[in-house]
Order: C-alpha cells, then structure tokens, then sequence
C-alpha cells in the first residue's frame, strides 16, 4: 500500500468523482483511476460502486475511509515530526550528565523541555562518554576537567571548588595549595577511570613544582577516606557531588587552586539541537 494510493482514494472521495480528484491532485484522471484499482486489488475488495453516474464509496469503501484517513493523518503528522526534528526544533536529546550538578542541570533541562526537546540521559564513566560523543551515540556531554579534546568543541559552563582530603592529625601542617602535601603519598585513580581529572590534578601538581609520590589507587570515596583516616599518611583530591561525606579522622582543605570546571562536549561538526544545547547551558 502506497500513500498516494489512499492518497487518490480520499481526493475521490472528497471531490465527488475522478475528474475533479485528477485536479486536486494535478495529475490526469487515468493515474487517479490506475492509483484507486491498485488499491482495490492489494485490499482485495472494491472500494467505489461504478454503475451509475455518480461515483459512491462501496460498503466496504465506507468502513475503510476513516481507517484510510487516520493513515494519512498519522503519515503526514510523521513527516511534520520529522522536519522539526531535522530542524532542532524538536526530538531526543541523547546527552551524558554528571552526579551532583544539582539546580543548574535541571535549569537547563527545563530550557530544553521549553523548546520541545526531551533529554535521554546518560551517566557513563567519563572516558565512556566522551567515547560516545566522538562516535555519535551522544549528542553531546557534560564533563568535569575537560579542556581539550581532540575532534571535538568543549565549552565551560560552570565551575566547583576542589577539596584536600588529609588525616585530621596533620591538618594543622598543611596549608591549602597542593605544593603543602608533596612530600606525602597522593591517592587518584588510574588515569584510564577519568583521564580528565586525572590530567588536571597531576598538571597543577608538575606547574607547583612539587610531584608527591602515587599512593595506593582511589577505589571508593568512602574506602578511600577510611584508608586514609586509618592507614599510613596520605591524602586524595574530592569535589562535591552533593555534601562532603561525614569521615572520622578526615579534615576537608578547600584549595585555592586549581578550580573543576564542568564542560559541555560537543561533536565538530554542528548539528541541529547544537544551538539549543549551548543556549540552555549558557554557552
């Protein structure tokens, strides 16, 4: 079954005959009549009574013209989807979220919502989401601590302080620069876990001039502060996801620098909801 068959059958049946169906349509009237017999023939039954006149739908034309109707409505209510989709104006926006962005990320789903995109979220490792923005499984993503990224645009939208985890017992003796703590093991996560962030600690460290030794790997926020608490001096670098978490033993430093920014990434090449992403973000 084709559209311009039901396409064909409703101008009949709008028109009153197949002469001015032809006009409507702007074909002659013998496509119209080869366009409705087509369709008779795949529905197997006869859709119009030709012995008079006057062209009347059939019994079984009658029960299938609101059906037929319905299927245009829906073909032509698709194609109009369609367009505002291809246009931005609306459709899924596929996009990586952060833990812990709070009111800021809401504000611009709302935004997005406003324009006639839902959001279709997605909190993947880091590494994963950039992976799949580069690949066009994401339409873009926010990242904490990425700053360059090759193939694709990355756009600063907000930023977060960084926090010192250290024993309660040497807070006293550490200042709140990461120079203050060279001399004592740093706990981060292997680089392949958030190459960003991985990348903005060990950069700021190098520029101070002072690299502490790598201790034992972060695993957990939680086991990584009772290890700390309880084990061999050490410390490890936090954001805020929502509070800092109750540790016994541990003294929270908020640093002077550097700063986490949080960055929206997005593919080279524009695309339609491109504009809608960055104004929602501020960006």
């Amino acid at each position: 079954m084709e559209f311009r068959q039901l396409e064909a059958f409703l101008a009949v049946v709008d028109e009153g005959g197949f002469g001015r169906a032809a006009q409507r349509l702007h074909i002659v009237q013998s496509a119209v009549s080869q366009q409705v017999k087509r369709l008779e023939r795949e529905l197997g039954v006869t859709l119009f009574d030709r012995g008079g006149r006057v062209v009347r739908l059939s019994a079984a034309g009658e029960r299938l013209l609101p059906e037929a109707r319905a299927v245009l409505a829906a073909v032509r209510r698709t194609r109009e989807v369609a367009a505002r989709v291809a246009s931005g104006a609306e459709g899924v926006v596929r996009l990586g979220t952060v833990n812990g962005s709070g009111e800021r990320l809401y504000r611009a789903l709302a935004r997005l919502d406003a324009e006639g995109l839902r959001v279709r979220p997605d909190q993947s490792p880091p590494a994963r989401r950039l992976a799949a923005v580069r690949d066009g499984a994401l339409d873009a993503a926010l990242v904490r601590a990425a700053t360059d990224v090759p193939g694709l645009t990355v756009v600063p939208v907000w930023t977060d302080p960084l926090y010192l985890a250290l024993p309660a017992a040497l807070a006293d003796r550490r200042g709140p620069h990461l120079g203050d703590l060279a001399d004592l093991p740093l706990r981060l996560a292997p680089r392949e876990h958030n190459p960003p962030f991985h990348d903005l600690i060990t950069t700021a460290l190098r520029a101070s001039g002072h690299v502490p030794p790598a201790g034992p790997p972060f695993t957990t926020l939680q086991r990584t502060l009772a290890d700390i608490a309880s084990g061999p001096p050490s410390w490890t670098v936090v954001y805020r996801v929502t509070d800092l978490p109750p540790a016994p033993g541990i003294v929270f430093r908020r640093l002077a620098d550097p700063v986490l920014t949080t960055s929206l990434v997005l593919p080279a090449t524009p695309s339609p909801v491109r504009r809608h992403l960055l104004a929602a973000f501020g960006g």
